[in-house]
């Protein structure tokens, strides 16, 4: 049990990458008091984990209407989060916007739950279970929180250069995630075909 909850939860945290959100964070609440900041994250929270149990919950329901296999969930799934991450190591940055309620969008969602999350979610429920997932989004999510609170401290620790590199880093793995995620939807699908045959 705890071994799928360790092993389910770093894909998670990768996907999340809360210290690659950080700059983000800090450039968006830097003008806030820390009243409004806590307000800010805990809005955060609800919205990412409200979403990201949702999703898993409704994406097994239409998976099964849709006929839709693990297998095939992997391939597409590790295709999409391929994507995702090469166009972060690409990127000079994530977009930064400034919406009413920022801990609903983009702090809650796409930033801390977006995608990557999402698919990641899903094809870890086929591989560990529902439960190790669950407690695995959890404690990223509440980890993303502490990142947040604890931003002034880290920001000085890492710096803004610190930070898109670790960015980098992650999204290095995200891309070594996705091809596994390909690669298993793949022998999926051989091992059913030999099956057959």
């Amino acid at each position: 049990m705890l071994k799928d909850i360790f092993l389910a939860f770093i894909p998670i945290f990768v996907a999340v990458d809360a210290i690659g959100i950080l700059p983000i964070f800090i450039s968006l609440t830097k003008d806030f008091k820390k009243e409004k900041k806590i307000q800010i994250v805990t809005q955060s929270i609800i919205t990412a984990l409200s979403l990201a149990i949702g999703f898993i919950f409704l994406g097994k329901a239409i998976f099964k209407f849709l006929g839709i296999s693990v297998g095939d969930f992997m391939v597409a799934g590790g295709a999409i989060l391929f994507c995702i991450a090469i166009t972060d190591i690409i990127s000079f940055g994530k977009k930064s916007y400034l919406p009413s309620q920022l801990g609903v969008v983009p702090l809650g969602t796409p930033l801390i739950v977006g995608p990557a999350v999402l698919t990641t979610s899903l094809i870890l429920i086929g591989e560990y279970g529902i439960l190790p997932t669950l407690i695995s989004i959890i404690v990223n999510v509440f980890l993303a929180a502490f990142i947040f609170l604890s931003s002034e401290i880290l920001i000085k620790i890492f710096g803004e250069a610190g930070s898109k590199a670790l960015s980098k880093i992650t999204s290095l793995l995200l891309a070594a995630i996705a091809i596994m995620l390909m690669r298993k939807g793949i022998e999926r699908f051989l091992g059913t075909s030999f099956i057959h045959i």
